[in-house]
């Protein structure tokens, strides 16, 4: 789950970037709880000939059918990334984080962006530490510009935080073209325009696989169990 109660900071980004690289890879499911629905927007561009990508409304209601037919893509995923709306607080942030397995917080290099996660994943931590359990948690930056004051400040207030940074993505044009033509980071051609955000997606997609890999193995265990 890609989560900030503060808007802006590039949730729908992260998310749909995430599930275009995993899509070429196993049967990806996109959730989409945003109410401006900007993750089903970039399905909606995305040519036919990309990996598939399955796109839930999941801010709709849609009447004559139940939830559970609605979110029926999501029994024959391998990877499900959900776009968390904005806002969440109380109730409602603990129901989306007992959906995830992984957490990832982005934030912008600004001071009103900086303040506002700060409260946000004091919530998270704090208040909602036993909905935590078993649950990984990290933080991305996003739109960076590195070098300036505000971006070391930022450097500064996650270095604070006891959770893993795990990635810091530039402020590129690489994103809106992408986000234009409904493809990820990843997709882009030729490779070498995007060398440079290919790299700083590593780590990201280093942590991510490392969560991947630990779950499957104990699935794999319990199932071994069972059968003796």
């Amino acid at each position: 789950m890609v989560v900030n109660s503060k808007g802006g900071c590039g949730k729908t980004t992260l998310a749909a970037n995430l599930a275009s690289y995993y899509s070429g890879r196993v049967n990806t499911v996109l959730m989409d709880y945003d109410p401006q629905g900007s993750c089903m927007k970039w399905l909606s561009l995305r040519p036919e000939e990309y990996p598939v990508i399955h796109g839930i409304a999941a801010y709709q209601k849609p009447s004559g059918v139940t939830r559970s037919w609605q979110l029926r893509a999501v029994a024959h995923a391998e990877r499900v990334i959900i776009d968390a709306p904005p806002g969440l607080t109380g109730p409602a942030l603990y129901e989306h984080v007992r959906q995830a397995d992984t957490i990832l917080i982005p934030v912008l290099p600004s001071p009103i962006d900086i303040h506002a996660t700060e409260h946000f994943i004091q919530e998270l931590l704090l208040a909602g530490k036993t909905r935590l359990h078993n649950k990984r948690v990290a933080v991305v930056a996003n739109r960076v510009r590195e070098n300036t004051q505000v971006f070391h400040k930022l450097e500064r207030f996650l270095a604070s935080l006891k959770l893993p940074f795990i990635a810091k993505l530039r402020d590129t044009q690489n994103y809106i073209r992408a986000a234009q033509e409904g493809i990820g980071i990843f997709e882009i051609t030729p490779p070498s325009v995007v060398q440079r955000d290919r790299q700083q997606w590593g780590s990201l997609l280093a942590w991510l696989e490392q969560d991947a890999t630990a779950k499957e193995k104990v699935i794999r265990a319990k199932r071994n169990q069972s059968r003796v």
